[in-house]
């Protein structure tokens, strides 16, 4: 049976593989479409997609390097790579995304060009909202499986995972612009002011934007390091309370590596009675139980202290992060 590590970097890789070619395809489209138009909207839409499709390329290279193990200039491994990459994919999508489709909408605004065959427009929007769709619906199953009985945005602010919820974002966002990229092409039409034009190319640059800043929030607290899911530190702690042995589990700090990888620093007061031998094979006794339970935890030290030493310098650290 695999096991949950290996079913969650399988369901990560099949969401991105499925964002991948559904990008590749948007891409080529909108592309071809924009050239034959003249369309503002569908070249931002266009922009858009191959920024996608560059964005899945480098979560697979990020998914891809975070498997790899520890060597001497690394001794915790690659996992956080995964989340330089996914920090890169936001900035991408603010500075090229956002950045060529305002650009395009404000020009497009000061030198308004009519749109030529419009219905070509429509036809590339209904297959990229298909294929973008697709996508969409496989992205959102796995994030609802993974969130639990989570909110949403809880979900996403408590998740380990950029690639679940990058291309569920991506792919949000996209939807979002195909909408609006086919309401500019109505007005135009309606109206005959080809200024809607671009100003679709404009509301479609500041959805990337919202979209790039949200993505870049999470994607820099993981990189800079976040504490696992409090759930994993009091079942670490019950777990070494209950050996004999231990007089106290004072407390457990975590630091998440990449998505199944957590780093963990346990904190407890031995009974005075025993001995070093004994001390040593009680860790070993912990540290088996741990891993057991717990294959994310890649590593674990322990470190034996009295509960006022741990809550004299817990509270010292947190003083100097505040100041």
């Amino acid at each position: 049976m695999p096991s949950a590590r290996t079913r969650q970097d399988h369901a990560s890789t099949v969401v991105v593989y499925a964002a991948l070619i559904g990008n590749v395809l948007v891409a080529i489209t909108k592309a071809i479409a924009a050239a034959w138009t003249g369309s503002s909207g569908m070249l931002s839409e266009a922009i858009h997609s191959a920024v996608d499709t560059v964005n899945e390329l480098l979560l697979l290279h990020g998914l891809r390097r975070a498997e790899l193990g520890p060597d001497r200039d690394h001794p915790l491994g690659y996992g956080r790579e995964l989340y330089f990459w996914s920090f890169i994919v936001a900035l991408l999508v603010f500075a090229v995304g956002s950045g060529a489709s305002l650009y395009q909408g404000w020009l497009h605004v000061r030198a308004p060009e009519p749109i030529s065959d419009p219905l070509v427009n429509y036809v590339v929007l209904a297959l990229a909202a298909v294929f973008e769709g697709s996508s969409w619906w496989v992205s959102l199953r796995q994030f609802s499986r993974a969130k639990g009985e989570l909110g949403f945005y809880q979900a996403f602010r408590r998740s380990k995972d950029p690639p679940s919820f990058m291309v569920l974002f991506e792919d949000s966002a996209a939807l979002l612009g195909i909408a609006v990229a086919a309401l500019g092409n109505i007005g135009v039409q309606l109206t005959g002011d080809a200024r809607l034009d671009g100003a679709a190319s404009i509301v479609i640059g500041l959805i990337l934007a919202a979209t790039a800043v949200l993505l870049a929030r999470e994607s820099k607290s993981l990189l800079i390091g976040e504490a696992a899911n409090p759930a994993l530190a009091t079942a670490v702690l019950s777990i070494a309370a209950s050996q004999d042995g231990v007089r106290a589990a004072n407390g457990l700090i975590t630091v998440q590596l990449a998505p199944d990888q957590v780093v963990a620093a346990l904190s407890l007061e031995f009974e005075d009675k025993l001995r070093a031998p004994e001390i040593e094979a009680l860790v070993s006794r912990i540290e088996k139980d741990v891993a057991e339970a717990y294959p994310q935890i890649v590593l674990l030290f322990v470190k034996p202290q009295t509960p006022e030493v741990f809550r004299a310098r817990k509270g010292r650290r947190l003083g100097v992060r505040r100041g």
